[in-house]
């Protein structure tokens, strides 16, 4: 910006203030200082506006919220992880299907040792599979419903009314609005001796508005992985 008039003279710098001009533009911006782009300064400390957050549903589909770059490294560390997890029990799944065809479930036309020998298979394993199945399931599922309650600490009427609706509702939720307990369970029963370990998962569904519960007899077959 040209200078109009200093000291009286108009349209000229005089040459003793025009070092000094030079100098204090070549001088940085004194701290609390911010110079704007059209050339002013603001002194004190700017107020920033601060954005605002993005309110998440606590049910919401998080992968609807994350950057696309962030979702493909997830991705692909997630199906490394599980290519690796299935690699891994190769072996268990061998002898998991081979546990099966010992039930002597399966028929199946032999050409070895000879032409139409007979694939049977002694039910001894598949009897003692059944009869396991059958005394944990009474023990599990009895007539009276699966859950019972124990009342710690001092014992009141009150806290023994409350312990037996919390006794009857659960058990109403598992005998009746549940309606997958009771059969999942029995499966699962039965395929518990045979693979040595089985997960049952209780969570609420906010589709069907109610608990669900499923059974997997093994990690392979869980949708999670």
């Amino acid at each position: 910006m040209a200078i109009e008039k200093i000291n009286g003279i108009d349209g000229a710098i005089p040459p003793e203030l025009e070092s000094s001009l030079v100098e204090l533009a070549q001088q940085p911006m004194l701290e609390g200082i911010t110079e704007m782009d059209d050339g002013s300064a603001i002194i004190g400390e700017m107020q920033m506006e601060a954005e605002a957050p993005i309110t998440i549903p606590f049910d919401a589909n998080l992968a609807e919220y994350i950057d696309e770059d962030v979702l493909s490294e997830i991705s692909s560390e997630l199906t490394g992880n599980i290519e690796d997890d299935t690699n891994s029990r190769s072996d268990w799944e061998e002898q998991y299907k081979g546990g099966l065809e010992l039930l002597g479930m399966n028929y199946e036309d032999r050409s070895e040792p000879f032409e139409g020998a007979s694939g049977i298979v002694h039910p001894l394993l598949a009897e003692s599979v059944t009869q396991f199945q059958a005394q944990a399931y009474r023990e599990m599922l009895p007539a009276g419903g699966p859950v019972k309650t124990a009342i710690i600490g001092a014992e009141t009427p009150e806290t023994s009314a409350q312990a037996e609706r919390v006794k009857n509702y659960m058990n109403y939720q598992i005998t009746y609005e549940m309606e997958e307990y009771d059969p999942e369970l029995d499966q699962m029963l039965f395929y518990l001796p045979i693979v040595g370990s089985a997960f049952k998962k209780v969570y609420f569904d906010p589709t069907m508005q109610r608990a669900v519960s499923n059974c997997y007899e093994n990690y392979s077959l869980h949708p999670y992985g």
